[in-house]
């Protein structure tokens, strides 16, 4: 753990805890490379300037980040965080001076397993932030997980579909590619997959009554890539779909950028 590149006094931290205000992005390094850097760093800049209003210096978080990986020989998820120490819940309104902490865990070098889902009615607040209020997301997670299920798909009041907690999904119909059209925070991996598909994917409204005309379902995240989805509440699906592994594939030749 860094922040601004030395370790961190847990003065310096606390307020994540205290406040909780801030925004992030995770991404997976392997060779110093990651998928979608251009896009993890634009997200950083944008959410910047609409939490706190001042700009990122974008080089310098890269050189957090390559000094956060010195001596990493394997591949690390990596989460840089962005937040003002000095920012509480008295002077929340007052002039902020972002500052950036890098923290690393190791990745798996695994594909991730199938996984289920349980539906809730939820939506995010400020969707298309990746911000770290993770309150809601994290407990409607758990009350899905107490019920047997892998994680939380979330359904917007009018029952349509958006995102699962921490990840997007997607839906295979045919050969075609079908995204929730839905106010969601557009993931980098969902983006990168979505600009190899062009002609073959699309985003429709979609309720629980048009899965059935799906004939798989997966997750994409940063960090775990594309995990195929077994079920949602107790619906199923093959986790073999043929385009499920062109989908993996096509991902995995996707070219990383240094860091």
């Amino acid at each position: 753990m860094e922040l601004n590149g030395v370790s961190p006094t847990v003065d310096d931290v606390k307020a994540l805890a205290l406040t909780n205000y801030g925004h992030f992005t995770s991404m997976l390094v392997e060779d110093r490379r990651v998928r979608g850097l251009t896009h993890h760093l634009s997200r950083l800049s944008r959410d910047s300037r609409q939490l706190f209003g001042v700009d990122l210096d974008i080089e310098q978080v890269r050189q957090y980040v390559r000094d956060a990986l010195a001596g990493q020989s394997t591949p690390v998820v990596v989460r840089v965080t962005v937040y003002d120490p000095n920012l509480g819940l008295g002077n929340i309104g007052s002039e902020a001076d972002p500052q950036v902490l890098v923290t690393t865990r190791p990745a798996s070098l695994k594909d991730a397993p199938p996984m289920t889902l349980g539906t809730v009615s939820y939506k995010r607040e400020d969707p298309s932030v990746k911000h770290v209020g993770l309150y809601g997301a994290m407990k409607n997670r758990r009350f899905v997980q107490r019920e047997g299920f892998d994680d939380a798909l979330f359904l917007n009041p009018d029952g349509t579909i958006s995102e699962i907690a921490t990840s997007n999904i997607g839906f295979i119909r045919g050969d075609q590619i079908v995204w929730p059209r839905s106010e969601i925070l557009l993931g980098v991996t969902m983006r990168l997959l979505d600009q190899g598909l062009e002609d073959s994917s699309t985003t429709e409204t979609l309720t629980l009554a048009d899965l059935s005309e799906m004939d798989a379902a997966f997750a994409t995240n940063a960090a775990t890539g594309i995990r195929p989805v077994a079920g949602i509440d107790n619906g199923e699906w093959p986790t073999d779909f043929p385009l499920l592994h062109e989908l993996r594939e096509m991902y995995a030749e996707i070219p990383g950028e240094v860091v």
